[in-house]
């Protein structure tokens, strides 16, 4: 059985990782949310190359 002093010690240190995994998880987001942005501009140039392609050749 853990004393008094023990469960506040590892009451401590659960809550500085509980905080330090939540930082890491909103940096976490971050990052997926701006590879999102840049994965979505890289499609819609890809479908307007794709589209130009298509009618250039379909005009020969």
């Amino acid at each position: 059985m853990l004393t008094l002093k023990e469960m506040r010690e590892k009451i401590e240190k659960l809550e500085d990782e509980k905080a330090e995994l939540l930082e890491e998880v909103k940096m976490l987001k971050q990052e997926a949310e701006g590879k999102v942005i840049s994965l979505e501009c890289e499609v819609a140039v890809l479908r307007e190359e794709a589209d130009s392609l298509k009618k250039m050749l379909k005009t020969l």
